[in-house]
């Protein structure tokens, strides 16, 4: 059936399948409704497993994993934790909850994440200066890793816990400098991830935290279960949250997981068309794919001259929009965000830049080559030589 040009077409809407319906009759069926259950229970051993971390908590939301994970890194109200400036603001205002205070790094070009040059320079001035980082949080940007072998290493010289916000990457490749082929996740104190309804795998709402430390786990568990103390009765000793995973919806993140590597591979591919209708046009320039990193192209971006290709983002985005075609800036930087403009801030402009001139493409690993091929027709048909 040929693609209907008035069907909506999403940046990157969920892809369901057979599996997931299966297993979400099987929990309904069940009566298992409330949060936790074997559903939950199998969907952390399963994550876990798929990452090569052997133990994970399963939460409500990608920042409810985030604000644990900052919890047991020993944040405190008063402190500093340093976090990635190009990014969702989901990974900052988790350092807020806790009164903290975020120091934001701008981003190298091979990757588009943290610097660790930048980052090395914020600890270094915050050491010289008396004062003591909490913690790093370092985000691996549209589904492509940071640079973790050098970002580790600064950490570890400043003593500094490391924290992944890895909500956009599931099913990303870290090759570190040994050659061995790692899952973010594993090499940080903690790391998150998110399968809200636009990630690569979705349980509509939902996250996941992951640490080789068995002791951070079991207690953010506590944590997020109102840090129930152990009795026959309600008794509590700490502050708690209620962020566990429903029972259903961890069915629905077990059938997801089973097909992660497809939906990875799709993603893939609709880069490779658009890069290959689009690549050779002057002005129009794609994210890399960095020496270390396998990219799940979560998202496909690229940034825009718009002197050379005759339109700018914004033209393309608009364009688009009037054909019914979801397209998105890139993330604005925290910097320059009302709601943290007052931080400090190491680097910047490049994130400028790319806020600037760059435009989310649509991805959605169920993209029929038809629906793309309007994509490839619109953006085509606004160079101007």
């Amino acid at each position: 059936m040929a693609e209907s040009s008035t069907h909506r077409l999403y940046l990157s809407p969920p892809h369901m399948g057979v599996r997931e319906r299966e297993l979400l009759l099987e929990a309904f069926d069940s009566n298992w409704i409330a949060p936790l259950g074997p559903q939950v229970d199998a969907f952390e051993a399963e994550f876990a497993e798929r990452v090569g971390v052997p133990h994970a908590l399963a939460l409500s939301s990608g920042t409810a994993a985030l604000h644990l994970a900052l919890l047991e890194a020993g944040v405190t109200p008063g402190d500093e934790v340093i976090v990635s400036d190009l990014t969702f603001v989901a990974s900052v205002n988790p350092v807020r909850y806790g009164g903290a205070t975020p120091v934001l790094v701008g981003s190298e070009a091979t990757s588009w994440n943290m610097d660790p040059n930048l980052l090395e320079d914020a600890l270094r001035d915050r050491r010289q200066a008396g004062r003591q980082v909490a913690a790093v949080v370092v985000v691996h940007l549209y589904g492509q890793p940071a640079d973790l072998d050098a970002i580790t290493s600064v950490c570890d010289r400043y003593g500094v816990p490391l924290i992944e916000d890895a909500a956009e990457a599931l099913g990303s490749v870290f090759r570190n400098g040994e050659g061995a082929e790692l899952h973010p996740g594993g090499m940080g104190q903690s790391a998150i991830f998110s399968f809200n309804g636009n990630k690569i795998i979705t349980t509509s709402g939902g996250g996941m935290l992951v640490s080789h430390n068995e002791r951070l786990v079991s207690h953010a568990r506590k944590l997020s279960t109102q840090a129930r103390d152990a009795a026959p009765h309600y008794e509590h000793s700490e502050v708690g949250y209620n962020y566990r995973l429903s029972n259903l919806l961890a069915a629905v993140g077990r059938g997801q997981l089973q097909v992660l590597e497809d939906r990875v591979s799709a993603r893939r591919r609709v880069f490779e068309r658009y890069q290959d209708g689009l690549g050779h046009l002057p002005g129009l320039r794609f994210q890399s794919e960095a020496p270390w990193a396998r990219h799940t192209r979560w998202l496909t971006c690229l940034t825009v001259d718009a002197t050379a290709f005759g339109a700018g983002p914004e033209d393309i985005r608009e364009a688009l929009q009037a054909r019914q075609i979801e397209a998105r800036p890139l993330w604005k930087p925290m910097h320059l965000q009302p709601l943290y403009d007052a931080c400090d801030l190491y680097g910047g402009a490049f994130g400028e830049a790319l806020f600037r001139d760059g435009l989310c493409l649509p991805s959605g690993s169920s993209m029929t080559d038809e629906a793309q091929d309007r994509v490839l027709e619109t953006i085509l048909g606004l160079h101007r030589p």
